[in-house]
């Protein structure tokens, strides 16, 4: 797997060399993590917070809320750890705080204990300061306590000039279960499927930043398996998850669909490339590519425009029960039509109406007792409480991910009632 990186300095995206010498700007970060977050998790690392000199945690939230990351830099005491967790952080990198015991106490599979190393010897404080210890037996301490290492090779950070591939196997055995991420020195395609191939991640920068190779190729490069000689296949889904179709790929269709972030595939019956709705107008954005476990089928999420993926017209090559994203747009329909007539379209029209049958389905939902009951007061509850997302332009799929960023909370608030919440007990 590839995790693109993004070091965040006075609010811009920099590479630095040797953790010491900035050598290039690489623009806006929320530019660079609409581009990275098509393949998975981002590591996000605040440079400033990490040297003790600032911090742009405002904008590394706002990163959290659009895509998932692993965020680092900065986080040595539980209560800074907590929060990010508790933000929608993917996983926390820990530095110099890293210990079993600050590790222990959060949840195991949310940690990555960030071991940085120059010539074997541990670094930290910024990669300022010589520890002494050893990379392996500090990876060896930690391993029971944390989820993942992200392993920096100092000395080649930002180099362009390879890795030490010895050391990073020594590591990787002595992490058992944790994953390693190797960082500093990954410079080629062939660099990130070695470590691939033995099981640890690559997490990339300069090679990215400065064209050595781009995201979609690597993602590419590490597929294995292919159905003849070249032919991957790719199952085709929607935001919400429903499968439209079924296609194929080749390493150059996935690079630049992953690049451009449009759902291009390639034609078996052409043999060339397709471009989806260059015709048709049926265009695809791509919003997320996953390979399988074995590398050897992909799965695109994509925004399916009008009129759908298949050839016929339909939405999809199969057909579709009806969900809540056939709601959604079954509510889209009725708002366009803009008939008079439709009880729809005046819920858009009325706010008053909206709100007063809300409060109405509400209360009927707490009252209902059987089961039966439930169901037909729940699904009204459903249909007003979709009106009044796409009236205030909200997705179904802007809600599940405010769902799956609660999901993510270590710290619970308590569940009380609001009129409660300011009373002494």
């Amino acid at each position: 797997m590839i995790i693109p990186s993004i070091d965040i300095m006075d609010g811009r995206a920099v590479q630095l060399r040797r953790g010491r010498e900035k050598v290039l700007d690489g623009g806006d970060p929320i530019e660079r993590l609409e581009a990275f977050a098509l393949v998975g998790e981002v590591a996000v690392v605040d440079l400033d917070a990490a040297l003790g000199r600032g911090s742009n945690a405002d904008l590394i939230r706002e990163m959290v809320r659009r895509a998932p990351c692993r965020v680092g830099g900065g986080i040595r005491d539980l209560d800074t750890a907590y929060r990010w967790l508790d933000d929608g952080a993917a996983r926390i990198l820990i530095g110099t705080a890293a210990s079993p015991e600050f590790c222990g106490a959060l949840p195991r599979d949310r940690v990555i204990a960030a071991v940085d190393a120059e010539h074997g010897r541990v670094v930290d404080q910024g990669w300022q300061r010589q520890t002494g210890a050893g990379v392996i037996e500090r990876i060896r301490e930690l391993a029971p306590h944390t989820g993942g290492f992200l392993f920096t090779q100092v000395e080649h950070e930002g180099g362009l000039a390879g890795f030490d591939a010895e050391i990073l196997e020594g590591a990787r055995v002595a992490a058992g279960d944790a994953r390693v991420t190797a960082a500093g020195g990954i410079t080629t395609l062939d660099d990130v499927c070695r470590l691939h191939r033995r099981g640890i991640d690559a997490q990339v920068g300069m090679a990215i930043y400065t064209g050595r190779f781009t995201v979609g190729q690597a993602v590419a490069a590490i597929l294995d398996r292919p159905v003849g000689e070249r032919y991957w296949p790719t199952v085709v889904c929607d935001q919400s998850g429903m499968t439209l179709g079924l296609v194929w790929s080749t390493r150059e269709s996935l690079a630049r669909a992953i690049d451009e972030r449009r759902g291009i595939y390639w034609s078996r019956s052409r043999n060339e490339l397709w471009v989806k709705g260059a015709t048709s107008g049926a265009v695809q954005q791509l919003l997320r590519v996953h390979t399988d476990c074995d590398d050897d089928a992909l799965r695109f999420t994509v925004r399916q425009q009008s009129p759908g993926f298949c050839h016929t017209g339909q939405r999809a090559c199969w057909p579709l029960d009806f969900d809540l994203a056939s709601l959604e747009r079954v509510i889209d329909e009725r708002r366009q039509r803009a008939d008079p007539s439709s009880g729809t379209h005046r819920l858009f029209a009325d706010e008053g109406l909206l709100r007063a049958k809300l409060r109405e389905e509400a209360d009927e939902l707490a009252d209902a007792r059987t089961p039966r009951d439930v169901t037909h007061e729940a699904a009204d509850l459903l249909y007003f409480a979709f009106v009044a997302m796409r009236r205030g332009r909200v997705a179904l799929a802007d809600v599940v991910a405010e769902l799956g960023q609660r999901h993510r909370r270590v710290r619970r608030r308590p569940m009380q009632r609001k009129d409660d919440a300011g009373r002494d007990e």
